[in-house]
């Protein structure tokens, strides 16, 4: 096992493990949060890669994309068909990509210091915890997850509860937001920061929400197994 996992002390994996992340009684609005996103050849962190991911910057309350990061993955294993009809993404597309091991030092410069934001953020926070172990890095980010406060926001406002969690798109349209580029990591990335926004913006008139309310709303909670929603969210039309 000790031959799988790589070297971490990179400037970058030093300084992810020194920042502190934002206290959890922070509020929201004084925080800074990575919105993130990744395309993968599948839906399993053990077995399945990163192809794609991105990085886009919520601070005090509003997006910046001077920092958004963007990058193609070349996988060990290329996609099989069913995963490039979701993301696109070819074996021609990929080919002459860097490994995840050579970008990682990207992906951590935009999640040092700050919370997560993913839309059903099991997903990312898999293989971000897979990615960082091989890495000898412990992750150690708060995650909040969109579809989880969508379902809460939906509670708090006494309307029907919904069985699976709202794609990221049908969960933009119903906030009157943008769709940026269904399916491409960076466009999902920038999607899932103004839904954040507004969905935080929301549940604040409710209760004035902090970085450690928007983690514990984000725990699942009544939803069907993560594996059921892993293979809902397989089906293109789902994020």
């Amino acid at each position: 096992m000790a031959s799988q996992v790589e070297s971490f002390e990179s400037p970058s994996a030093v300084r992810y493990l020194r920042v502190e992340v934002p206290p959890a009684p922070t509020p929201w609005r004084d925080a800074s949060f990575s919105a993130i996103d990744f395309e993968t050849t599948g839906l399993d962190p053990a077995s399945d890669e990163i192809i794609s991911f991105a990085t886009v910057t919520v601070a005090f309350g509003r997006v910046s994309l001077a920092d958004a990061r963007y990058k193609l993955v070349r996988p060990k294993h290329m996609p099989a068909g069913e995963t490039i009809r979701i993301h696109g993404l070819r074996e021609t597309d990929l080919a002459q990509a860097p490994p995840l091991s050579e970008v990682l030092d990207e992906l951590l410069d935009g999640i040092t210091g700050r919370a997560l934001i993913a839309h059903v953020a099991a997903i990312e926070a898999g293989f971000l915890d897979a990615a960082l172990g091989r890495r000898g890095l412990r992750f150690r980010n708060p995650v909040v997850d969109t579809a989880a406060l969508a379902k809460e926001l939906r509670r708090r406002q006494r309307r029907p509860a919904i069985r699976q969690p709202v794609g990221l798109s049908d969960l933009a349209r119903s906030l009157h937001l943008p769709v940026h580029r269904p399916h491409q990591a960076d466009g999902d990335a920038l999607t899932t920061a103004q839904v954040f926004l507004a969905l935080a913006t929301h549940l604040d008139r409710f209760t004035p929400q902090t970085v450690g309310s928007l983690e514990r709303l984000s725990r699942p909670r009544g939803w069907a197994s993560l594996r059921q929603k892993l293979r809902a969210l397989a089906r293109p039309a789902s994020r």
